[in-house]
C-alpha cells in the first residue's frame, strides 16, 4: 500500500470513528498513533451499522494492512506423517487462507472490548473489520441468550483471507481443568469441525483454544485436541484438512510432538 495513500486511510478513519460518537477528530495526532487509535475506536465500538464512506475506507485500508504483512496458505502448513489430514501452523492466523478459521470467543460472541487486547478474539475482530461484531451481534438477538460453551457459529470473515469465522466459547479453567472443563473443551473442537462439515468447508484451522486467559493448561488442551479432531474424522466421510495453528514457541514445541513432526 502506498504510504501517502494509507496515512490518509487511518487520519479520515480516526475522523469518521471519532465523529460518529461525538468525540474530536484529534487531527494532530502522530502518524505512528493512528492505528492503534482506530483499533481502540473499533474495538469499543458498539455493534451498529456503519456508513458506506466509512466501510469503504476500513475495508481499503484492513485489505492493504493485510497485503503488507502476506497472506498464508494451506500449503504453508506443515502435514503430520502420522495422519497427513492434520497439519501444523505457526503464525498469525488472521493471515491465514483457509477455508475456516476457529475465533476463542467470549459468551457475549461480540468480540474483545478492551481496546487493543492481545487475544485472538480482539485480532480477529480488528482484522476482519466492523461488519463481524454487528454479523455476531444479530445472531445473539435471535438465540436470545448467551453462547453456551462447547458450541459454535459461523459467520463471514469480511476483510480476513478466510472464507468464514466459527466462533466458539471454551471452558474457563483457570489453571485446574475439571472432568467438565475437559468435555466441554473436546465439544468445542466437534462443534466446530460440525459446523465446517455444514458448511461444506475443506480446511479449518484451530487456535488454540482456552489456553490464553481461560487458563486451560496448554499441554492438556493439545492432547485434548489431536485426540478429538482425530477422532471427528474417522467417524465422518468428509475431506477436510485441519490445521493447528500456534502462535507462541511453547504450544509449536508440545504440536510437533503430539503430530509427530
Amino acid at each position: 500500500m502506498d504510504e501517502a495513500r494509507k496515512a490518509e486511510l487511518l487520519r479520515e478513519l480516526v475522523r469518521l470513528l471519532a465523529e460518529e460518537r461525538g468525540l474530536d477528530a484529534a487531527p494532530l495526532l502522530a502518524e505512528r498513533d493512528l492505528w492503534p487509535v482506530i483499533r481502540a475506536l473499533v474495538n469499543t465500538r458498539e455493534p451498529m451499522p456503519a456508513y458506506d464512506e466509512l466501510l469503504s475506507l476500513q475495508d481499503e485500508l484492513l485489505q492493504g494492512m493485510l497485503a503488507e504483512r502476506g497472506v498464508h496458505t494451506l500449503d504453508e502448513a506443515e502435514v503430520s506423517p502420522s495422519d497427513t489430514r492434520l497439519r501444523l501452523w505457526r503464525g498469525d492466523i488472521t493471515t491465514l487462507a483457509t477455508d475456516a478459521i476457529v475465533n476463542a470467543a467470549n459468551s457475549q460472541m461480540l468480540g474483545c472490548w478492551v481496546p487493543g487486547h492481545h487475544c485472538i478474539d480482539n485480532a480477529i475482530h480488528t482484522y476482519a473489520g466492523v461488519q463481524l461484531r454487528l454479523e455476531c451481534a444479530r445472531l445473539m438477538a435471535a438465540q436470545g441468550h448467551e453462547e453456551p460453551t462447547g458450541q459454535a457459529k459461523v459467520t463471514d470473515a469480511y476483510n480476513l483471507p478466510s472464507r468464514r469465522v466459527i466462533h466458539t466459547v471454551g471452558p474457563i479453567a483457570n489453571g485446574y481443568p475439571t472432568p467438565r472443563h475437559r468435555v466441554q473443551l473436546a465439544s468445542c473442537y466437534r462443534s466446530c469441525l460440525d459446523a465446517a462439515a455444514k458448511e461444506s468447508l475443506g480446511s479449518i484451522a484451530f487456535c488454540c483454544i482456552s489456553t490464553g486467559i481461560f487458563g486451560f493448561p496448554q499441554r492438556e488442551a493439545a492432547q485434548i485436541a489431536v485426540r478429538t479432531v482425530s477422532a471427528w474424522l474417522d467417524e465422518h466421510d468428509v475431506d477436510m484438512t485441519v490445521v493447528f495453528n500456534v502462535f507462541g514457541e511453547d504450544d509449536e514445541r508440545i504440536y510437533r510432538e503430539l503430530l509427530n513432526l
